[in-house]
């Protein structure tokens, strides 16, 4: 796996593939920030922007983040080994001043999460997770996010999650099995 753009453009970073994890194909990912960065629909500042990136696995959206010039990225992955490989690719790139990684699931996160606030948040939950939909909300509640900000969900396909209570959704893209919504909270 490797980084697609910025500056660490083609950096390899380490790949893990269990059945916990799932990662994010480089030709949806460079969908989604050809979307953040060049959209007339999309309204925000990829390089003033603090991100969280939720069932991070081992980072790859976060990371490519950081490559193009986020200004801070907190990791939340629930998974030991995917948060071991993370924080090897936070190494391999020098990224530790710019990057928080959590090893703990995003509810434990979220109870004590508050002072920190959001301009992007990654959703990559397995595909078959609903409990994403709650943690939607328990931010929404917490208001951890900023004024302008921006919600990406990485979904199959196919999945119908009912987002309306909690989110407005802007733009929804499909590649192959995956579906990409951009929205903002309601």
């Amino acid at each position: 796996m490797r980084i697609i753009g910025g500056l660490f453009k083609g950096k390899l970073i380490t790949s893990l593939r269990n059945s916990n994890t799932r990662p994010l194909r480089d030709a949806v990912k460079e969908n989604i920030f050809n979307i953040l960065l060049h959209s007339k629909i999309i309204k925000i500042n990829l390089t003033k922007s603090n991100v969280l990136d939720v069932y991070s696995g081992i980072g790859s959206f976060g990371l490519e983040c950081l490559s193009r010039g986020a200004r801070k990225v907190s990791f939340v992955e629930s998974d030991k080994l995917a948060s071991k490989i993370l924080k090897e690719n936070i190494q391999i790139l020098s990224q530790f001043d710019k990057s928080s990684v959590y090893n703990e699931k995003l509810e434990n996160f979220l109870k004590n999460e508050k002072e920190e606030k959001y301009n992007i948040f990654f959703f990559d939950p397995p595909f078959s997770d609903k409990t994403f939909i709650e943690n939607l909300n328990q931010i929404k509640k917490n208001e951890i996010f900023k004024k302008n900000h921006l919600i990406i969900i990485h979904r199959e396909s196919k999945t119908e999650d009912k987002l309306d209570d909690y989110m407005d959704t802007i733009l929804t893209r499909r590649y192959g099995r995956s579906k990409i919504i951009f929205g903002l909270f309601n």
